[in-house]
């Protein structure tokens, strides 16, 4: 679950974090009453969880309170890649002196947290680690002591901050690491960190993504969910329990396990197709589950054919045919779709899927080759 930025600011504040001053805006008369209070140039940022804010002219620096109003008038009409902007943040500008990146995520293969640090602030650490690798600084945090002072002023000695900013870095790099493991977090950035004209360290940026399992944990973070950024469809699926994301192409996949979904959208592109989707349905799924889960894969306009790849052992293949079937009583579209199934009661789930006319499989291989080749044929048509 992502974080809006002023959202995120916030949680860092909480745990030693400078951010500069500043209040969310759901209108523009009230973006002008906060630039108005809070006094001299103010930036209004657009609040959507997407990147490229400032080159779709959805951030501004503006001087006065009426020229903060006809700024944000003008972005809370916007669309940032494809999503409305609904609230703008006012902050106080900041003059700026230089820009750090400074975050920290989970490295999987080192199975701990990592902090990482760049003098190159400001742009994406993933441009930065392209072209710049030897500008980024790692250190590992051991879960079980936490992030050590050492290690922060190993950071900041690393990107060489100037001494007189030690202080302020170490508190901030070792706040960054209580609110991300606090939070239950997968990813806490500040970008950028900032050094100020009047010589402050000032976190101008943040960015948090939580952990959706860990949820249940943090009522109030789960309800800083905004369902106005997601899909309908992602938002349909996490209802009914069903791991789902949207995809560019063209086959639709149903899938019981995330690792098999991954195994399956890999020979999906190994026969030269794009899936169309990730969706999970987890184990135990019963049919009406199943049924929601195709009628979500039915609702995408780029799907050419739908794969089913199913390994029962909880999951029974005869409930995942019956969900099929139900699914395809209430749709009227003809496309064109391939079953493997393998597992518990796979015979019931085969006579069941026979009354459908659907195309079986007796491997994965075999699935995606007839998936693929049954969507460039509809393709053509």
């Amino acid at each position: 679950m992502k974080l809006h930025e002023y959202r995120s600011k916030q949680l860092f504040a909480k745990y030693g974090v400078l951010i500069p001053r500043g209040r969310v805006a759901m209108t523009a008369h009230e973006a002008k009453s906060i630039a108005r209070e809070l006094g001299g140039p103010v930036v209004i940022k657009a609040q959507v969880l997407v990147g490229g804010r400032g080159k779709a002219g959805g951030i501004r620096l503006v001087h006065t309170p009426e020229e903060a109003e006809e700024a944000a008038r003008q972005i809370l009409g916007m669309q940032i890649k494809g999503l409305p902007v609904r609230k703008v943040l006012v902050d106080e500008a900041a003059e700026i002196r230089s820009e750090i990146y400074l975050g920290v995520t989970n490295d999987r293969a080192a199975r701990c947290p990592v902090m990482i640090a760049s003098a190159e602030g400001g742009i994406d650490i993933e441009e930065v680690a392209r072209t710049l690798p030897d500008k980024i600084v790692r250190v590992h945090i051991d879960p079980l002591l936490g992030m050590r002072e050492y290690q922060a002023r190993y950071l900041a000695v690393s990107i060489e901050l100037p001494r007189e900013h030690w202080h302020d870095f170490i508190d901030m790099a070792c706040g960054l690491y209580r609110v991300f493991t606090n939070s239950d977090a997968t990813l806490a950035e500040i970008n950028p960190l900032v050094i100020t004209d009047d010589n402050r360290l000032v976190a101008l940026d943040g960015k948090m993504v939580l952990d959706d399992n860990a949820l249940f944990r943090h009522p109030d973070l789960a309800e800083m969910r905004d369902l106005d950024e997601e899909a309908p469809a992602e938002r349909e699926a996490r209802r009914f329990g069903l791991s789902y994301l949207k995809l560019d192409g063209t086959i639709g996949c149903m899938v019981n396990g995330a690792g098999l979904a991954m195994a399956t959208m890999d020979v999906i592109k190994l026969f030269g197709a794009e899936p169309a989707n990730f969706l999970d349905i987890g184990g135990g799924a019963g049919a009406e589950k199943v049924a929601v889960a195709l009628n979500l894969i039915l609702r995408d306009a780029n799907v050419k054919a739908v794969m089913f790849n199913i390994f029962g052992g909880i999951t029974r293949c005869d409930e995942v045919a019956r969900g099929i079937l139900a699914a395809l009583d209430e749709s009227k579209g003809d496309i064109p779709m391939v079953a493997r199934l393998v597992g518990t009661n796979e015979d019931e789930g085969y006579k069941l899927l026979a009354k459908a006319n659907m195309i079986m499989a007796t491997s994965l291989a075999d699935a995606a080759q007839k998936a693929v080749a049954l969507a460039v044929e509809s393709q053509l048509q």
